[in-house]
């Protein structure tokens, strides 16, 4: 049985449907947090059990008759995220699980200006003393996060924002596919592998991208970290996020997210999702709504 967790998110909750598609549904299992949430994936005969990372006994009753588990990393960082995967990773150990699949992050690494990057390495170092099989999962920077990263731009025509550096954008749907055709293929892969898309672009790039997708020229304006932090704090972001995402800019200035590797799309069969889809999808998205609301 493959056991995923965090199924009731917008990342597992995909590779599920992809998974099912490949696998039965009596060979998937999923661990939440809200199990009412699951009742769809219950309708359609997979195992849901309650299991959050904050209480090992459910989570070892989830985890039970797993010989695979897809280990979402938790998302908030109010929290101590290593602690909570440890609990996960006990668990697993504790109830025989042969292999954990963990969705880690391109930049991971114990020095990184982003914490998040930390917090997975910090991970990985558990799942390498853990005795299991393991592989993690370093997929690039989603590149739905440009949604708010990028601000505005397509009514200012700029986009606005701290020195950055080349980022391998990539796209949640294409990462959460590949998780599945790991999970049910026959194909191990051990250790951390990197999934990102196939070029790795700055702002400057973007700027450029989304110049020939509209028409019209976008600039890109560089602004000074403290004078972009205060701007986000104008805006109403409070100031404890606004400073962790700038860390975001600070690690792909030391070149954090600039590796590309071609494993996503030998995985997919196809080439993985660009930049320039995600802007053609959103220009497409903002020209149906003017319509509506012309209508």
């Amino acid at each position: 049985m493959i056991v995923i967790t965090g199924a009731t998110g917008a990342l597992n909750g995909a590779t599920i449907e992809h998974l099912l598609e490949r696998i039965p549904a009596e060979q998937i299992g999923v661990s939440v947090r809200d199990t009412a949430k699951a009742q769809h994936l219950a309708d359609r005969g997979v195992r849901v059990r309650r299991g959050p990372y904050d209480d090992p006994v459910a989570l070892r009753h989830s985890f039970e008759g797993a010989d695979q588990i897809l280990l979402v990393s938790q998302n908030s960082p109010h929290v101590d995220g290593i602690s909570l995967h440890r609990n996960a990773i006990e668990a697993a150990v504790a109830v025989g699980v042969e292999q954990i699949l963990y969705t880690s992050h391109q930049g991971a690494g114990s020095d990184s200006p982003f914490p998040p990057a930390r917090e997975h390495a910090a991970t990985e170092a558990l799942l390498a003393d853990s005795g299991l099989a393991w592989t993690s999962l370093r997929n690039g920077f989603y590149a739905h996060s440009l949604d708010w990263l990028l601000a505005n731009w397509q009514q200012t025509g700029a986009i606005i924002a701290p020195e950055d550096g080349p980022i391998s954008w990539t796209d949640r749907g294409d990462a959460a596919e590949a998780a599945a055709i790991i999970l049910s293929g026959d194909r191990p892969l051990h250790g951390p592998v990197t999934l990102t898309a196939r070029a790795a672009v700055t702002f400057d790039d973007i700027a450029r991208i989304a110049s020939e997708l509209t028409g019209r020229k976008i600039e890109r304006i560089v602004m000074n970290d403290e004078e972009w932090i205060a701007r986000q704090i104008e805006r109403g972001v409070q100031e404890f996020m606004a400073r962790l995402t700038l860390t975001t800019f600070q690690a792909a200035r030391e070149g954090r997210f600039a590796g590309v590797d071609p494993l996503l799309g030998n995985l997919l069969d196809r080439e993985p999702r660009t930049v320039g889809d995600l802007l053609e999808a959103r220009l497409a998205a903002h020209e149906r709504a003017r319509e509506s609301h012309a209508i």
